[in-house]
């Protein structure tokens, strides 16, 4: 079967991209061919319409952990499947991405129910963790190895393919929407270490999971690296704008919206919500900048 999906080659490297390019809850599927072996990171909805290029697979690496990014993991059964450490286990079972989430029960029944019919979820108790620093030699001169960039989830890596130094950056997708730390694994001082070294990574093709796809340029790629970042010092000044000169309860600044725009509706969002703003204040209480008071949030 053709391959029922645009695509860029570069070298052992092909992106297929995803709708949208790659827009959630779609994705772009990196497969890398070596001399012996035939790896693909990460597996999005667009996995679904490859074929061959696809189902072939010797080798599954994720990069994290997300539904979005095993929709494909059901066409390719005899597949080694390799989850970094700090995520195998929201791989490997329900239980597991259930802790990954950390969201209520009531959250995780009706969102289990999507995943499974939209992304076709399944989970894979074979699931292998690796470390920072694994390589996987492909045969060929091809290599690939994974370097630990948390923060959207804790054990989310850049997977890095030598000697072509194409960089599958996953989730650092350098969207306008910007970083997504919502989970219960989430760290947002993590991701804004990662969003420093990221640009140290000796690439010269940076491959995102969603939106944006690929750069083969350094300057638009940092450009477009140092917008991603700079939402996070605008998400901080709105979150300072929606206290004001009032007190909010962080139920209050949840209703308020952060993220997402008022009047859009997802099972997760209020969590997401929760997460990240919970985050922002812990940080600009350490910073001295809000103080609470009976659960009441004011500026300092």
């Amino acid at each position: 079967m053709n391959p029922d999906a645009p695509s860029a080659t570069f070298g052992p490297v092909t992106v297929f991209f995803g709708e949208k390019n790659g827009k959630y809850p779609d994705g772009n599927q990196v497969v890398v061919r070596g001399a012996d072996t035939l790896a693909v990171f990460d597996t999005p909805q667009v996995a679904q319409r490859i074929g061959d290029a696809f189902d072939a697979a010797d080798l599954a690496i994720l990069g994290h952990v997300h539904e979005d990014h095993m929709a494909g993991l059901r066409r390719i059964p005899r597949a080694a499947v390799h989850v970094h450490e700090a995520d195998v286990d929201a791989a490997r079972s329900w239980a597991g991405l259930s802790r990954h989430y950390g969201y209520p029960e009531s959250v995780l029944g009706p969102l289990r129910a999507k995943i499974e019919r939209d992304f076709d979820y399944a989970p894979r108790p074979d699931a292998i963790a690796y470390a920072d620093g694994a390589r996987w030699e492909l045969g060929g001169g091809v290599s690939v190895s994974a370097i630990h960039m948390p923060g959207h989830t804790a054990g989310h890596s850049v997977l890095l393919v030598e000697p072509e130094g194409v960089a599958f950056i996953g989730d650092i997708d350098l969207s306008g929407f910007g970083p997504y730390y919502g989970d219960a694994t989430s760290d947002l001082g993590a991701f804004r270490r990662t969003l420093r070294r990221v640009a140290e990574i000796p690439a010269r093709t940076w491959v995102t999971s969603h939106h944006k796809g690929v750069y083969t340029e350094r300057a638009a790629f940092e450009t477009a690296l140092r917008a991603f970042e700079a939402t996070l010092g605008a998400r901080e000044a709105k979150l300072l704008g929606m206290i004001g000169d009032g007190a909010r309860t962080l139920d209050e600044l949840v209703a308020m919206r952060l993220l997402y725009p008022e009047g859009y509706e997802e099972v997760w969002i209020d969590c997401a919500e929760r997460r990240t703003i919970g985050q922002h204040l812990d940080e600009l209480l350490a910073a001295g900048r809000v103080r609470v008071e009976d659960g009441r949030w004011r500026a300092a």
